[in-house]
């Protein structure tokens, strides 16, 4: 024992005994918390050592530095910033099953709003085995339990650990190649990074990657729109006679269903429907509903979403596109589009601070004309989740400003009480909960539920005001709710319904694999048009960049000179491959998960005909080339080169966001008997009072507490 404390007490033993902690407690997160799909003993092995030669690499800065106090709190140091960076993508695994680009890294300013609240829910009891080495050895340097080595090492020493380091990292990717043969030359998930190279080694390599976009973005040049406009060509779904311009002058009004998935339609638990109205709307003849359609975002997550409803291209490969390069975007998205050729007035409805995922820049780009978020409402006490205005108060309080709006008008609500942590005060909800042992699967009930009944308040008022029969109402889920990591909790709950959750079998907790999960990303999605008599539940296959083609042309606008990557979900033309951002894809008869092949009932396919191949092979391709123009259309901001002859480019000085309800009145007062806003078809009288909610704090006094901070950057004279 004397030995062992007599070489700890050297610098070399030292950084032996940090690399060595850092290394285990890596280790401990593969195994307790990141899933990276190991699947034989060779890959066990890789992972084992994976580990070892960036944290060499790293710690081994300190072994350069000769003075004793400073080479001691370096190491020290180096060992935090490497904890937290690991603790960092344990947190985010969590959350989205995946881990931080640098991209992320860099737009966390833009999308920390509220995230807080939501990593406290994330946080586990055996987190403190990250930290506890680093409080143990301070506390041994401080009581000197530890003592510092005034000896500096010989000055050749540091660059021969430098040299293993990288000799060992060269080693570690022999292996890699020797498994996963072209791992850092071809596109592969960034799991495969992590599992086969390493935490730190993927930062790096994303790192050197995003460095490498920025530059082909700066040297971006006209001509490489060709093959994209080739290809949208190409792709372009002509429209159905029966349902183009079936909307058409219609107001559009979107809700965003925050986390909203497809199985809580129809869905029981504890004998309670989890969402009566929604079901009535998704089974109604006055509505399109998808069965089949799929969430596609990254890790964008929300913002992602709202990229490809809007403008009919993906999010990022990495990162957020909004946070990243949302302030200075080309964009040709639906709210400029329509106010060109329909004269439509576009306003988004969000109850957090104007800033979260930089909308208050990217939404001027896209050309809304008004911006409703925290600042615009009272926000106050218990009216807010940590990441806003709840839902019912929402739709509420929005008449306000709704009812000054010339119509037609494109508007959109975005949801936030069904968001993980998913809590609600008690006064908010009675609804049971069931057992699971995962709090967050538990609550999600909870909030869809709540959701529910918000959107139905919101389209009794409708009715009411005589807004419902001059609109078309489009409501879809963002994003998954339930991340992969709780799915098996989830599937508890499937035997309390199991007509509804059959395609799973009979013991989906035990049978868990990546088809299940890849069946989850099944989103919502209805366009509900009163007065339609012949629509009803469509079972083809789509996914959100399917979206924009599809509402246009219910309006009755032509997409043929727009560059969108997706297609009519309403045309026979219609391409049914639906790419999910990590190269997976699925089609109607079989799906390609995680470099799998499986039939529609989840068996998996391992001995595939010659023919089937052949499918296999050209939807793969079609599914990344997708992909790959989307990606090199808003990277390089090609469509800043493009000239539509339909669309005039959108200037976004023009946007203010910082008194919408008084430039909406003044507008009114300016066209007088012209003005068409429901204020001015109502004489002139508010129809708030018509707005019934249950919502207990609708009666609350406001407050000088916020859960939320509250800030318009256009409010300051930006």
């Amino acid at each position: 024992m004397k030995s062992l404390k007599s070489k700890i007490d050297t610098r070399f033993g030292f950084f032996i005994l940090i690399t060595i902690l850092f290394w285990a407690k890596t280790l401990f997160a593969y195994l307790a918390d990141i899933s990276l799909g190991v699947g034989s003993i060779f890959q066990w092995i890789i992972l084992l050592i994976n580990p070892v030669a960036t944290t060499v690499l790293i710690f081994g800065l300190a072994l350069y530095i000769r003075p004793k106090k400073i080479f001691y709190w370096v190491a020290m140091l180096l060992d935090v910033a490497n904890t937290v960076m690991l603790y960092l993508n344990v947190i985010y695994f969590r959350e989205f099953s995946d881990f931080m680009t640098v991209n992320t890294m860099l737009g966390y300013s833009k999308v920390n709003q509220g995230l807080s609240a939501s990593s406290m829910s994330l946080t586990n009891v055996h987190d403190i085995f990250y930290w506890l080495d680093i409080i143990v050895i301070f506390l041994l340097l401080v009581l000197k339990k530890i003592k510092m080595d005034p000896h500096p090492l010989p000055k050749k020493f540091g660059f021969q650990i430098t040299s293993l380091g990288f000799l060992f990292f060269a080693f570690n990717l022999m292996l890699a190649e020797m498994d996963r043969p072209q791992l850092i030359t071809r596109t592969f998930d960034r799991s495969y990074i992590v599992k086969y190279m390493g935490l730190d080694a993927f930062t790096a390599y994303d790192g050197v990657q995003l460095e490498r976009n920025h530059k082909m973005r700066s040297e971006a040049k006209k001509s490489e729109l060709t093959s994209i406009e080739k290809y949208v060509k190409h792709h372009y779904a002509k429209p159905s006679n029966v349902t183009f311009a079936k909307a058409k002058g219609k107001n559009v009004i979107i809700i965003h269903l925050e986390s909203f998935q497809q199985f809580l339609i129809d869905d029981k638990v504890e004998g309670q429907t989890v969402t009566p109205f929604l079901n009535s709307i998704y089974h109604s003849k006055s509505t399109y509903s998808f069965s089949n359609f799929f969430h596609q975002v990254g890790q964008g997550k929300t913002s992602d979403a709202e990229n490809m409803l809007e403008t009919g291209t993906f999010g990022t490969a990495q990162g957020s596109l909004f946070a990243q390069l949302g302030s200075d975007q080309t964009f040709q998205a639906a709210p400029a589009i329509l106010k060109q050729h329909g004269n439509y007035t576009s306003a988004v409805f969000h109850g957090n601070t104007a800033s979260f995922w930089n909308r208050n820049s990217t939404y001027k780009n896209m050309g809304y004309e008004n911006f409703f978020s925290a600042s615009d409402f009272d926000v106050s006490g218990d009216k807010s989740t940590t990441y806003g205005l709840k839902d019912k108060l929402l739709f509420k309080d929005s008449i306000k400003y709704l009812q000054h709006l010339q119509q037609p008008f494109y508007t959109k609500y975005i949801t936030v009480s069904n968001h993980i942590p998913y809590t609600l005060d008690d006064e908010d909800s009675t609804f049971k909960t069931p057992s699971t042992g995962d709090k967050t699967v538990d609550n999600y009930f909870k909030t869809a539920n709540y959701l529910d009944q918000s959107v139905e308040e919101f389209f009794n008022f409708l009715k009411k005001s005589g807004l419902y029969d001059d609109s078309m109402i489009v409501l879809y889920g963002d994003h998954y709710g339930i991340s992969n990591s709780s799915n098996t909790a989830l599937a508890k709950t499937f035997e309390q319904d199991p007509d509804h959750f059959k395609e799973f079998g009979s013991n989906p907790t035990e049978n868990w694999d990546n088809w299940d999960n890849s069946q989850l990303q099944r989103v919502p999605l209805m366009i509900h048009i009163p007065g339609m008599k012949d629509g009803g539940i469509q079972s083809q296959y789509g996914g959100e960049i399917d979206v924009l083609p599809t509402i246009l042309h219910l309006l009755g606008i032509s997409t043929k000179n727009y560059i969108q990557f997706g297609t009519d979900l309403l045309s026979k033309q219609h391409d049914q491959v639906v790419a999910f951002r990590n190269n997976d894809y699925v089609t109607p008869t079989y799906s390609s998960i995680g470099g799998k092949l499986y039939d529609s009932s989840g068996n998996e396919i391992t001995d595939p005909s010659t023919t089937f191949k052949k499918k296999v092979e050209k939807d793969r391709k079609a599914a990344k080339e997708q992909l790959a123009m989307s990606d090199s259309l808003n990277e390089k901001n090609l469509l800043r080169f493009y000239k539509n002859p339909d669309f005039k480019k959108v200037n976004s000085a023009n946007y203010n966001y910082s008194d919408g309800l008084t430039k909406a009145t003044k507008l009114e007062d300016k066209l007088g008997l012209k003005s068409t806003s429901m204020f001015s078809k109502n004489q002139d009288k508010s129809l708030e009072d018509l707005y019934k909610t249950n919502a207990p704090e609708a009666n609350h006094k406001s407050t000088s507490e916020n859960r939320i901070k509250i800030t318009n950057p256009d409010a300051n004279g930006s």
